[in-house]
């Protein structure tokens, strides 16, 4: 089964930390997380449940993120969530709102988000971004391309 959520994203300032603190706008998963159009591919993500049978499913951001951090990261299964638990910043790229230190699912899970989201929907997701990438450079004005290079 599964239920699919608004995709009213947090902000990184919004995002409740333990210790009243804030999350940084120039983190490489805050910024990873605004280049990432996560409700246009929730849709094709949820035909892939039953509506009315079995547990809920983990959403399609937590799903594709940890498959994302576990390759960027180059961890296993186990690590990664490790890695998710103790992170805020990954926390925030899965989808939470607020910071835990309860895993936010368990290692096994890595093999259904790897069914499910297959070759050809990572590379759809992959070609998504880089348009996002390429227009937000393009639409910069052109003192600020010249200071980049």
């Amino acid at each position: 089964m599964y239920r699919q959520v608004d995709s009213i994203s947090t902000s990184p300032e919004k995002f409740r930390l333990p210790f009243d603190g804030k999350l940084s706008e120039d983190n490489r998963w805050v910024i990873l997380a605004k280049l990432i159009p996560w409700s246009e591919f929730e849709e094709e993500y949820a035909q892939k449940f039953s509506e009315n049978v079995g547990a809920p499913a983990k959403t399609f951001r937590m799903a594709i993120s940890a498959l994302i951090i576990k390759e960027k990261l180059g961890t296993s299964d186990r690590e990664t969530v490790e890695q998710i638990r103790e992170n805020p910043y990954l926390q925030y790229f899965i989808g939470l709102e607020y910071y835990t230190n309860e895993a936010p699912f368990d290692p096994s899970m890595f093999v259904h988000f790897r069914q499910r989201i297959g070759v050809n929907f990572v590379n759809k997701i992959n070609q998504q971004v880089v348009k996002e990438v390429l227009f937000k450079d393009s639409s910069q004005p052109e003192k600020k391309k010249t200071e980049k290079k």
